[in-house]
């Protein structure tokens, strides 16, 4: 791909990052600029990701190839400025980010900062092998938890203003994610505010931090639960985009190559209850950096087990290689090696029986939350619980024996399909 390719690429799967390469990397210079005028002594737990870099072989080796393995023709901005050098350069920039909510501005969301700066050296042979290490998730599920403290920190409300999330522009980009507004909205002012828990007359409307407002509730009435005592119909889990509906799939696949089929062994962590799903149905959605961020119960039941399986946080398919598409391309891959959410559920209806809610984390989107616990009985529209700063997709199980009609609300599935409401039939059993 030559660079003019680059520069006006439209791709980056629900705005996570900037649509047009270009403002990604003019991100990037600015804060290229920023490191190198205001170097600060590294927060201890970057410098521990610093000591395990070089205090390993193998990772030392890796976190050196996947920079040199750029190609030169991507390791310079469009404006010809170096951007992410090596493995120092790139803790230095992470170290900066470290007390910097996600921000709003007319030049392009940037919504995983960490994933923005290493945006090239994913796709390299090094990155691939490097971010599937074990060692390397601890310590990256490490930095991003440190940085969740001051994402729940007042200090990261600063973003929270009529010029940052609350000005005109930044809530008619909410607006545009309303499902209910397809046809367009008069204030998004209000729609925010009639849309979600707040109170625009108090400090940061209400909101106690960054995490507080990305995790915001609807009000009530606003994502009404469909047929709640029909349990033939199943609702949507999350307000998200549908992305992919497969059927009859195998307990293993080579889900790493360019078609990226479903491997449920691997997807449900080689959970003994794996053999309910196999040969079944598995619907996956993704959601948007400006989405809600909750999820619900699809069916009325009984939670059989709930836990959160670690995984990876910057892994990609490697087939993607230096596709800039390489993110928005891994949706089917990371379902079965990032960090997610299982949460099995024996639905009272025994046409259904077992199923299973899988939310997936991604890069800075790995926070899953879980609000249920075995035993529980739940009812449609329940909370489950919840991505935190964001989320990146979601996926249902059912088992072979399970026949459904799904109701996608004029959305074809793939990666440039809107979101459906929340709580909505998703699909009904035949």
């Amino acid at each position: 791909m030559k660079n003019s390719d680059v520069e006006n690429v439209q791709f980056r799967v629900g705005k996570w990052l900037p649509s047009d390469q270009v403002l990604l990397e003019q991100w990037l210079e600015k804060l290229v600029e920023e490191v190198r005028h205001n170097t600060k002594p590294l927060h201890p737990v970057i410098e521990a990701f610093k000591e395990l870099i070089e205090h390993d072989a193998e990772i030392f080796m890796l976190f050196n190839q996947m920079f040199e393995q750029v190609p030169a023709k991507y390791k310079m901005s469009p404006e010809g400025r170096p951007q992410v050098r090596d493995y120092h350069h790139m803790l230095q920039m992470i170290n900066a980010i470290m007390t910097k909510a996600p921000q709003f501005n007319s030049s392009g969301l940037v919504g995983l900062p960490i994933n923005a700066i290493l945006d090239w050296s994913m796709g390299t042979t090094g990155g691939f092998a490097a971010f599937l290490n074990s060692k390397v998730n601890i310590q990256l599920k490490r930095v991003l938890n440190e940085w969740g403290v001051f994402l729940k920190s007042k200090k990261s409300c600063d973003v929270l203003t009529d010029k940052g999330w609350f000005s005109e522009e930044a809530l008619k980009a909410l607006a545009a994610m309303d499902p209910y507004l397809k046809e367009g909205y008069q204030d998004p002012k209000q729609n925010f505010v009639d849309n979600f828990k707040c109170d625009p007359d108090k400090p940061y409307w209400g909101f106690t931090s960054w995490d507080d407002f990305f995790t915001r509730e609807f009000n009530e009435g606003k994502r009404p639960i469909a047929s709640p005592e029909d349990d033939n119909v199943i609702v949507n889990a999350c307000e998200a985009a549908p992305y992919r509906v497969a059927t009859h799939v195998d307990r293993r696949a080579k889900f790493w190559i360019k078609a990226q089929p479903y491997s449920l062994e691997h997807m449900l962590a080689n959970d003994e209850l794996v053999e309910k799903f196999i040969g079944g149905t598995v619907y996956q959605a993704f959601l948007s950096a400006k989405s809600y961020h909750r999820w619900h119960v699809p069916v009325n039941g009984t939670i059989v087990k709930a836990y959160v399986q670690d995984g990876t946080y910057y892994s990609e398919t490697l087939t993607e290689a230096f596709d800039p598409s390489g993110n928005k391309e891994s949706q089917g891959y990371i379902t079965e090696v990032a960090t997610r959410a299982l949460i099995f559920i024996q639905a009272d209806n025994p046409a259904i029986g077992l199923m299973c809610v899988m939310p997936v984390g991604m890069a800075e989107v790995s926070s899953c939350e879980i609000t249920v616990y075995e035993g529980q009985r739940v009812k449609k529209g329940d909370q489950l619980g919840s991505f935190h700063f964001g989320g990146s997709t979601y996926c249902l199980f059912f088992g072979s024996h399970v026949k459904l009609e799904f109701d996608l609300h004029g959305e074809t599935p793939g990666l440039t399909s809107r979101n459906i409401p929340v709580n909505v039939k998703l699909a009904t059993v035949k």
